[in-house]
């Protein structure tokens, strides 16, 4: 094998038909190379050991480029290589957008036992964004999370969280998060500020926030994606409840793992599909 690559996005998502051009120090070509659906560059030509550059393009993402040392066995590992949508660096234009739930996700993950996680996920929420077209920080984002809507894919665990035990859902039937500021950390990164009501308590709880690109859709539409992670503490939001089984060990864990991947049409209001 002369040539092997993974093609991958920044979340791992395979880039497919992305093309490899191999130069040397020339800047002449010595090899063109596609990758398959599921982002695998595997080109079988032996190349002349030495110093070169490699150059991965694809359709709506920034070019990427390294070099690569051929070995004596005329062969060039290049590993994973990770594009960034166009655009990238920027956040999507100024306006009003709107989540569109059939194609996001909210999820919580807790430790079980204190070796295994258990994963859940809201199945009923909205959410908005408002794109500020002068400075960003004042851009803002509005959620509500219906919590009875709670499923980790287990009747008697998920009518447990929603008794008074945990979420407590006839008293406190939704979860609402209100952005209160934003701040980079990075060319594509954000901390989003915020308050978040859980369980009857409002606490500020920051966001770790990811642009992931803008694209348009089927429908005529532009969409944006994001992903946005955050830690919470049971404790913090009157959520005690617990249960020790032997050597002191919690049968849940007190921290929760936030993880939310979010498409957003771009507009106040979802399209007619």
């Amino acid at each position: 094998m002369g040539l092997t690559a993974r093609i991958r996005t920044r979340d791992g998502w395979a880039v497919s038909h992305a093309v490899v051009t191999v130069t040397d120090t020339t800047g002449a070509q010595v090899l063109r190379a596609e990758a398959d659906a599921e982002g695998a560059v595997r080109d079988a030509h032996a190349l002349t050991p030495g110093a070169y550059t490699v150059i991965v393009t694809a359709v709506g993402y920034a070019p990427a480029a390294s070099s690569a040392i051929v070995t004596a066995g005329g062969r060039a590992e290049i590993g994973t290589v990770v594009l960034a949508r166009q655009g990238g660096t920027e956040l999507p234009p100024p306006g009003p957008w709107t989540v569109d739930p059939a194609h996001s996700s909210v999820g919580a993950v807790a430790q079980h036992l204190g070796i295994s996680s258990v994963h859940g996920r809201f199945t009923d929420f909205s959410a908005t964004l408002e794109i500020a077209p002068d400075e960003v920080a004042k851009s803002r984002v509005e959620a509500v999370i219906q919590a009875a809507s709670i499923d980790t894919g287990n009747g008697m665990r998920d009518g447990h969280l929603r008794s008074p035990d945990f979420l407590d859902v006839e008293r406190y039937p939704r979860i609402t998060y209100r952005s209160t500021g934003l701040t980079p950390a990075g060319s594509d990164r954000w901390t989003v500020h915020g308050e978040l009501t859980l369980h009857g308590v409002v606490r500020p709880v920051d966001l770790d926030l990811a642009y992931l690109g803008t694209g348009a859709d089927p429908w005529g539409g532009t969409r944006a994606a994001f992903r946005a992670t955050a830690q919470l503490h049971r404790e913090d939001f009157a959520m005690n409840y617990n249960q020790v089984v032997q050597a002191g060990i919690s049968a849940i864990g007190a921290t929760l793992k936030v993880e939310l991947d979010m498409q957003a049409v771009q507009g106040g209001s979802l399209p007619q599909m």
